[in-house]
């Protein structure tokens, strides 16, 4: 088990603790956290991140596959799984992705913010 988490803060439960995340829930954190973080932005975990911001730095026609492969980059060794993944543009800047996961036989959709 472990902390939930909502934009960097534990999520009070409201009796003076924190919520708490269990099995499929505490995973998917784990997960959004390292889709999330710039890969190599903490220095005694240089592998802990994905690349996904320098997408922006690729041709639009490249976009989509890179992302599958950061994604998949970012989660090895998680009992996660990258099944297909969605890149929409929502500004010149800002883009929207949606992972689709494959966890003990069936699909969890992840969305992140790039």
């Amino acid at each position: 088990m472990e902390n939930m988490l909502r934009n960097g803060d534990y999520v009070p439960d409201g009796f003076g603790g924190f919520t708490r995340l269990q099995d499929l829930q505490a995973l998917l954190q784990r997960a959004l956290f390292k889709l999330q973080c710039r890969r190599g932005s903490y220095p005694f975990l240089p592998e802990l991140g994905s690349r996904l911001h320098e997408l922006g730095r690729e041709k639009p026609a490249m976009r989509q596959a890179l992302a599958r492969q950061y994604c998949a980059q970012a989660l090895e060794g998680m009992e996660l799984e990258v099944v297909d993944v969605k890149l929409t543009a929502a500004s010149d800047d800002h883009a929207r992705l949606e992972v689709y996961l494959s966890y003990d036989g069936g699909q969890v959709p992840v969305e992140v913010a790039i």
